[in-house]
This record gives structure tokens, C-alpha cells and sequence, in this order.
């Protein structure tokens, strides 16, 4: 069966364009404010983190991508466009919720996060395209494959810089001051500054 690819244009176009806009309004920055644009921004705790292309975080929405494909094989099988929106709606709506005052202020309550101040549009763009990349891998890889990949990016930045998916979800949603005084320790504060 032939893909139509015009309307899975449209929507990735659209979606974007729409989540761009909607950052614009809430006062987040194109880019960052050091005005540069760079492909990585190594230094967790840097102002640059949240700002560029790519950060230690993008694995986790590659996670996000490959968590929707699978939300939408159970859900919506046979509906592959529907099964996009679904993913494309869920992530760009963290996007929003991300960048709002209420969750931004959340975050700096965190050692993790002391002088976040969401992302740029440029990194939330790019947030978004890294749930595609992993959206679209887990249409093509194994299941395994694909938990294999997740399993893989959670141990990586857990190693690399003591925080994670899952870490971050438990710290935004149920704070642990053990889990706050372990990234404290090394990881956030002494990531390798790879740039």
C-alpha cells in the first residue's frame, strides 16, 4: 500500500508551526539568549542547556517517541495518521506545559534546575523532532530493539549525568530530596562539557 505522504506533511508542518507560535506568545526565546546556535549544548547546568539543538535531555524524548508509537499501535492499529496526531499532540502539549510558568517554577524548586527558564523555540522544536526520530525508529525496529534503545539512553544519562526520563518524571511529579542529594553529588554538577 502506497503512503500518502502530503498529509503527514501537513501535519508535522502544521503542528510545528503551531507549537512555535504558541512559545512565541508565552515570551520564550527563538534561540538562546548567547546568540548562537550550536547542535550541542553539553554542560547541564550551563545557560546553554535547553537552548540549542540538542542537549543531554534529547534522549529522553527520543524515549517519548518510542512510548507514543507504542501508545498508538494499542490505541489506534490500522490508523496510522490518527496514531501521529496522537504522539504529535501529546509531546508539543508537554512542550506547552514545559514552558508555563507554573512548571518552569516547579523545576527551579529542584537543585537540578536552579535557574531554568525553559527552552528556547529553537530546543523545543527540536525536542519535538528527537520524539519523531523515535517515533519513526520504533515503527521500523523490533520491540526489543526498541526497549533495548530506551533501556540504553535511560542507563546512558543516568551514567553520564544522573538524570534521566524516568528521574525527571519522579522529581517533577513526587520530588525525592535522596534523589536530589545523589545528583547533586557529581552528576549534574560535574557532567562532562563535551561541546
Amino acid at each position: 500500500m502506497a503512503v500518502n505522504w502530503k498529509p503527514i506533511g501537513l501535519l508535522l508542518v502544521g503542528a510545528l508551526v503551531l507549537q512555535a507560535v504558541v512559545l512565541h506568545l508565552m515570551g520564550q526565546p527563538a534561540i538562546c539568549a548567547c546568540g548562537s546556535v550550536r547542535l550541542w549544548a553539553g554542560t547541564v547546568l550551563g545557560p546553554e542547556n535547553s537552548q540549542q539543538i540538542t542537549d543531554w535531555y534529547t534522549p529522553s524524548h527520543v524515549i517519548h517517541g518510542l512510548l507514543f508509537y507504542a501508545l498508538g499501535w494499542l490505541l489506534l492499529r490500522g490508523r496510522p495518521l490518527l496514531a501521529l496526531a496522537l504522539a504529535l499532540g501529546i509531546e508539543i502539549g508537554w512542550e506547552l506545559v514545559e514552558n508555563s510558568p507554573l512548571v518552569i517554577e516547579r523545576y527551579r524548586e529542584q537543585a537540578l534546575a536552579e535557574g531554568y527558564s525553559g527552552d528556547s523555540i529553537l530546543n523545543s522544536l527540536c525536542d519535538t523532532t528527537a520524539m519523531l526520530i523515535g517515533y519513526w525508529l520504533a515503527s521500523r525496529l523490533p520491540v526489543r530493539a526498541s526497549v533495548a534503545l530506551a533501556l540504553a539512553a535511560e542507563l546512558f544519562t543516568a551514567v553520564m549525568i544522573r538524570d534521566n526520563l524516568t528521574l525527571n518524571v519522579v522529581q517533577l511529579l513526587a520530588p525525592s530530596r535522596a534523589i536530589s542529594a545523589w545528583q547533586a553529588e557529581g552528576g549534574l554538577y560535574g557532567a562532562p562539557t563535551v561541546e
